[in-house]
């Protein structure tokens, strides 16, 4: 096996899996522990109208994980198959719950797309792509959410809290974080689209700075990939970019659907919208957590941001919520990632 396959692994070894479960067990432990109420829990009732929207619930991230297949299927231009396309979401999905949110499993998808018979430097662009549409879905939801709901609702009380005398700033983290995704996506959209060696030239000026210095060899790759990205895009079909972004939203947006499936599965509730808006800001803040897949924090933002829709089930919706959202990845990875090994080392 290559060092490149070796050095995979080593990002994706088991050890990682059982940090994030772990970190993800301590918290719903800790929270379920801390917000138990006999009363609220006696007050539930389980028919079949809860069966039916957990299984929407489900139905939801599988179509979720079926708009991630049809988009890089359309950005492959069709060169990896659907059962081939099944294997890189999920493995990629398996990256992204053992590597901390800020990280991602980018890293590790270029290598998974080019075992499936894509080129290093195609593979490379199909992911600085997919990575570019995920933050361009923020860039136009978050005006459009605000339009809708306006900002006094987006940023419940419950999140407002103080820790060793100092107040969490919320919007604070959530503006800081969405700037930079705004930023994000209007240079690499820029240099893609019109000066990719200009790009790239700027990337090295700025990391020749002392403190910058240690990551110019990771900025050197970033500006070859744009470089190859923007020979492999500026050719393509308004067809083939409109799939693409229809995949990603319709992906982002059934995502988001679960919690309110999961909702509607034990409480009657209004202003669906604003749940999904809510989501949303809980996203961005979440693409900085630092830890395996956002464990642990993603938890507590759940409760924070959408309690006062879950009738004071928030803590077992958002341990539900990452029941059906985020470790059936890590089960599934262990499971295929073998026998994909398997499969591309024989080929």
């Amino acid at each position: 096996m290559s060092t490149k396959a070796n050095e995979i692994l080593n990002v994706i070894r088991p050890k990682r899996v059982i940090y994030a479960i772990l970190i993800g067990l301590a918290t719903a432990s800790w929270m379920l522990y801390d917000n138990f109420d006999p009363k609220v829990f006696s007050n539930i009732s389980w028919s079949w109208y809860s069966t039916f929207w957990i299984m929407m619930a489900i139905m939801m991230m599988m179509i979720r994980d079926l708009g991630y297949m049809i988009r890089i299927r359309v950005l492959s231009e069709g060169k990896i198959s659907w059962r081939d396309s099944f294997d890189v979401i999920m493995l990629w999905e398996f990256a992204s719950a053992v590597t901390p949110s800020v990280v991602g499993g980018s890293a590790v998808a270029v290598f998974f797309i080019n075992k499936e018979g894509i080129n290093m430097g195609r593979s490379s662009a199909i992911v600085l792509i997919t990575a570019l549409m995920d933050e361009l879905f923020f860039v136009i939801m978050v005006p459009l959410v605000f339009l809708i709901v306006g900002q006094s609702n987006l940023f419940p009380l419950a999140m407002q809290k103080s820790f060793f005398g100092m107040t969490l700033n919320i919007k604070g983290i959530f503006w800081t974080s969405y700037t930079i995704i705004l930023i994000y996506v209007v240079s690499i959209s820029y240099a893609l689209l019109f000066k990719p060696r200009g790009f790239k030239a700027l990337l090295l000026k700025v990391f020749k700075l002392p403190f910058l210095r240690r990551w110019r060899v990771k900025a050197l790759e970033t500006g070859n990939e744009i470089i190859i990205a923007s020979k492999e895009i500026r050719n393509q079909s308004f067809a083939y970019w409109f799939k693409a972004i229809s995949a990603t939203f319709f992906s982002w947006t059934a995502r988001y659907w679960v919690v309110n499936c999961l909702i509607m599965a034990f409480i009657a509730v209004d202003g669906h919208f604003l749940i999904y808006a809510r989501q949303l800001v809980m996203w961005i803040i979440m693409l900085i957590s630092p830890t395996p897949g956002g464990s642990g924090i993603a938890e507590f933002a759940f409760s924070g941001f959408l309690k006062e829709f879950s009738g004071g089930l928030d803590v077992p919706l958002a341990v539900l919520w990452r029941l059906i959202s985020y470790y059936p990845y890590l089960f599934i990875g262990v499971i295929v990632l073998p026998r994909w090994l398997k499969k591309v080392y024989s080929r």
